[in-house]
């Protein structure tokens, strides 16, 4: 009895010390760290660290990136490598880069972004990019012609806000799937309601304005 229960004690002590180390590996740059040992704070999410820019990768810094393939969306924790053509991307001025897996999750990260990035600010972002629908290239966010209310589903099968490159592109789609195009800016200053429910609940520590 005594051996079985030195058995299970270590394999217990195994655990712990596995899921201590998934949770350092998953901090987010500039977060504070508890003490060994402990649980992180409630306020850290580890679902979606940035990824920061790589030199070699000969783009520059503000340039759109492409997706890594384990990339999380720090909004819903989806894979936005799997939808490309509803992906966006924000970049900061330290290089580091989140990824998004649609127009919706970016303008509810742009709401609060010290919320889904710890240490960063929205005054920091230096570019953003969101995907074309139709043809999949990158857009920047802020030039992009959004769609609200088509019969198009995102990725979340729930609320839609696809984006285009140009107003032309936009009426086309309109003409076939319904929606009534918006920009950038109105965008920011104020969501739809329906769209804004689709916000995840907040987490205490993160909802500071921006």
């Amino acid at each position: 009895m005594l051996e079985r229960r030195s058995i299970l004690g270590l394999a217990v002590a195994g655990g712990a010390v596995l899921l201590t180390g998934a949770a350092q590996r998953w901090w987010p740059p500039g977060a504070s760290r508890a003490a060994p040992g402990t649980a992180p704070p409630d306020d850290i999410c580890l679902v979606a660290p940035p990824f920061e820019f790589d030199p070699a990768s000969g783009l520059p810094v503000a340039a759109a990136r492409p997706i890594p393939e384990h990339a999380r969306c720090p909004v819903c924790g989806m894979f936005p490598a799997r939808q490309p053509r509803w992906a966006a991307q924000v970049i900061f001025s330290n290089g580091d880069v989140q990824y998004l897996d649609s127009p919706l999750s970016l303008f509810l990260y742009l709401q609060n972004v010290p919320r889904y990035t710890v240490g960063q600010q929205a005054s920091r972002i230096l570019a953003m990019y969101a995907t074309d629908l139709e043809t999949g290239a990158w857009v920047p966010a802020q030039q992009a012609v959004y769609v609200h209310g088509s019969r198009t589903l995102g990725p979340m099968r729930s609320g839609n806000l696809p984006a285009f490159a140009s107003a032309a592109a936009a009426a086309a789609f309109i003409a076939r799937q319904g929606g009534t195009a918006v920009g950038a800016d109105a965008l920011r200053r104020t969501l739809p309601a329906e769209l804004q429910r689709l916000a995840p609940q907040t987490h205490e520590g993160h909802d500071a304005a921006v």
